[in-house]
């Protein structure tokens, strides 16, 4: 999307559920249940009656059309979804074995907004050794280094059960991507790379590999996220649980966070759902612009990695909300 159609002004189009591809054929059910989740923290009086009247409603499709329309924000904008997910982790809460590899919390030194030591600095100097700001430790540096660059995700412990860990802070230098750094240096095409591939690469370099993991200076610090249990999903950018498969990240200026959103992805495994808006990312900018959560672990990984496609999405507006972006629509 060029600067000019970011700064523009969105258009509107009021659409019907029947002109949405496959609605009828949903879950709607299943769409309520994740929209009662955050529908309270929207702060919108008329929202605040929707979400009384969510419940008394005869069926959840009943609910939706009765109350939203359909709007088609940008509709001439190209569309694309992407996919996300929470990375898994092995880890023991002592060190030992194949655990040698901890994940740590913020120095009381590091200031936000300031840059501090660099990740070559931290391993090589030892800057966080013998402090107590080991969380937990890991059994990959590879998983470390990838859970450092998603923020966030859940480490299965030795002992049984398991830990959430949430981004806690940054030592204030800039991310360099070491697949661009892998093409830069011929050992890939780039057309070849993807976290899968460096895994692999690293795991068969293991000195050449920790040189380059070193080539992002950036290094990021966790805290435990216990007021999430680690059965439930992480939490999105309304600080609640998101759903597998019924929670996006949308641009908050054109979609609403809590709003429902019916989804028409394309693609290799096309999906019609209507979805709940509750997450954001730095890299989800446009109205026809979606990262679909997939869930935790490798398997919703390579599912989501796999997504890239185009489509279509619509926002459910109250009525009117709808009639007021569109007079006479």
């Amino acid at each position: 999307m060029s600067p000019d159609a970011a700064d523009a002004a969105p258009t509107y189009e009021i659409l019907k559920f029947e002109d949405l591809d496959g609605w009828q054929d949903d879950d709607h059910s299943a769409a309520l249940s994740v929209f009662l989740n955050t529908c309270a923290d929207i702060k919108d009086p008329e929202w605040a009656t929707l979400c009384a009247l969510a419940t008394s409603q005869p069926s959840a499709r009943t609910f939706f059309e009765l109350f939203f329309r359909p709007v088609l924000i940008n509709g001439d904008e190209p569309a694309l979804f992407t996919g996300y997910f929470e990375p898994e982790l092995r880890g023991s809460r002592t060190r030992g074995g194949p655990y040698q590899y901890p994940l740590h919390s913020k120095p009381p030194e590091v200031r936000n907004g300031t840059t501090w030591s660099s990740r070559r600095e931290i391993e090589e100097l030892g800057l966080l050794e013998g402090r107590g700001l080991e969380l937990v430790w890991i059994d990959d540096p590879v998983e470390k280094f990838f859970l450092q660059v998603q923020g966030s995700g859940r480490v299965k412990l030795a002992e049984g059960g398991a830990m959430r860990v949430g981004y806690g802070g940054k030592n204030g230098h800039e991310y360099k991507s070491i697949g661009r750094e892998l093409i830069r240096r011929g050992i890939y095409e780039p057309h070849q790379v993807s976290a899968q591939v460096i895994r692999n690469w690293v795991k068969r370099n293991p000195v050449d590999g920790a040189e380059l993991l070193r080539h992002n200076p950036s290094y990021v610090f966790f805290r435990e996220v216990s007021e999430v249990p680690a059965d439930k999903g992480p939490l999105g950018a309304m600080n609640r649980s998101i759903t597998p498969m019924r929670s996006i990240a949308v641009d908050p200026k054109y979609n609403l966070l809590g709003g429902p959103i019916w989804i028409e992805k394309a693609g290799a495994k096309p999906l019609k759902r209507l979805m709940i808006a509750q997450d954001t990312g730095s890299a989800i900018k446009g109205a026809q612009r979606a990262d679909i959560y997939y869930g935790t672990g490798d398997k919703a990984g390579r599912a989501a990695g796999r997504i890239r496609d185009k489509g279509r999405l619509v926002s459910l507006m109250p009525i009117q909300t709808a009639y007021t972006l569109v007079p006479g629509g």
